[in-house]
């Protein structure tokens, strides 16, 4: 049984959404204060967050980014009555994972919850190694064997997303909607390869073995062995 913390201060809102919820088999805990959202999220350890953007006590969107300074990971579909691209974009960099506009279908709600629920649950280790890399998510450091690496806060993301997934093929429409938060991928961009290319060179540095393979017509594939 999957459990949900909800933060949503519209008692009306809260109730239809944990009716909806428990019938589906999901265990809710639910709370109408973003300070006392916090303390639960930081306690419970739950397996996906909905979270209002406008709470008393504090804001949705603080919520979540102390959450994500606290390198709490769990996954949140951010509520609310905004839904203007601006307020979805910055609900999206605060640390949500999904934004869901008010009103809206509760079946929907469901629909966004499990999506979350499915993608791969992330490490909640502090230091990722791959063959001679390793990333020190709280330093916010990179280096490969005793060679540091430079990278810019999107790079470091972008190697941070590949090494967790080690040997395994990422599309680039995996990467627009992972790394850049994209919802909708457009038809044609270079945004990834021109990032990838920056980041392959910054990697694999001359006379070592490559680690970011290009597969041609399909994405990229960090690979763990020299």
């Amino acid at each position: 049984m999957s459990r949900i913390l909800l933060i949503e201060d519209d008692t009306e809102t809260a109730e239809a959404i944990v009716a909806e919820l428990a019938d589906r088999g999901f265990e809710v805990q639910w709370t109408g204060d973003g300070v006392d959202g916090l303390d639960r999220a930081r306690a419970s350890s739950p397996d996906a967050m909905i979270v209002d953007r406008m709470l008393p006590g504090m804001d949705g969107l603080t919520v979540i980014e102390a959450l994500r300074k606290d390198q709490v990971r769990t996954p949140v579909l951010v509520l609310s009555a905004l839904g203007a691209v601006d307020d979805r974009v910055r609900g999206l960099r605060m640390g949500g994972d999904d934004y869901l506009t008010k009103p809206f279908a509760l079946i929907e709600l469901v629909a966004r919850i499990e999506a979350l629920l499915r993608r791969p649950t992330e490490s909640r280790e502090t230091i990722l190694h791959v063959g001679p890399l390793q990333l020190d998510l709280i330093e916010r450091t990179a280096c490969r064997g005793e060679r540091w690496l430079e990278l810019l806060p999107r790079e470091f993301r972008l190697l941070e997303y590949m090494m967790r997934r080690s040997d395994q093929l990422l599309t680039r429409a995996m990467l627009l909607e992972e790394v850049w938060n994209y919802k909708f991928v457009p038809a044609t961009t270079n945004l990834i390869d021109v990032h990838m290319g920056r980041l392959r060179h910054k990697v694999d540095g001359p006379g070592e073995t490559q680690l970011i393979h290009n597969v041609r017509g399909s994405g990229f594939v960090l690979r763990s062995r020299q």
